[in-house]
């Protein structure tokens, strides 16, 4: 009989974290964590967080930068997309990303909206996708739950864990902290190889 998720995670770190967790008859290797530079990315047509996360070896988390684009509604659809793509282009100029987070859509009832978001979210993804770097797409109850504990936490709850454990202060930049909140969910999960 298989574990759940939540099962093997708990007997993960009863081993005290060893990368090794037994299943019935058969051992299975988790691969190595991550560590290195990750952009986060919550991306939004008038409002997209920006967060450079380094997650070195010993498991500390320091935000190097973050930022949120605000665009005014007077600018067209196609300049906020230019805009955002500029944005990433210039976190990836200016820090040694190795992997980028980004924010899955959240089920929306209106398909316009949806449209706009899918739109907003591929400026960013394929910006990054063009220099190479690895994108990794993460849904926001998975984002809550693996930092701050709860599916359902509030965006002020996201935002005070993000300062505990980083100590950068969002206070009111909840796209940044958004932002910065899918990075370490990646810097939290992500497995190697």
């Amino acid at each position: 009989m298989s574990k759940s998720t939540r099962k093997l995670w708990a007997a993960h770190i009863a081993c005290g974290g060893r990368q090794t967790v037994k299943r019935a008859q058969t051992e299975v290797r988790l691969g190595a964590p991550f560590r290195g530079r990750v952009l986060g990315i919550d991306p939004s047509l008038r409002g997209s967080g920006f967060a450079v996360l380094d997650y070195s070896a010993d498991g500390t988390a320091r935000i190097l930068e973050a930022a949120t684009l605000k665009i005014p509604p007077k600018i067209s659809m196609a300049e906020c997309l230019g805009a955002i793509g500029n944005q990433v282009d210039d976190f990836l100029n200016q820090h040694s990303i190795d992997h980028v987070a980004v924010e899955q859509t959240i089920y929306v009832q209106n398909f316009q909206t949806a449209q706009i978001l899918g739109a907003a979210r591929g400026a960013a993804i394929g910006t990054a996708a063009m220099r190479g770097l690895p994108v990794f797409e993460y849904a926001p109850l998975r984002i809550k739950q693996a930092v701050v504990g709860m599916g359902r936490a509030s965006k002020e709850q996201v935002a005070r864990t993000i300062q505990n454990i980083t100590g950068t202060n969002f206070e009111l930049r909840f796209d940044e902290s958004d932002a910065a909140a899918v990075a370490l969910c990646h810097a939290f999960t992500w497995r190697g190889h």
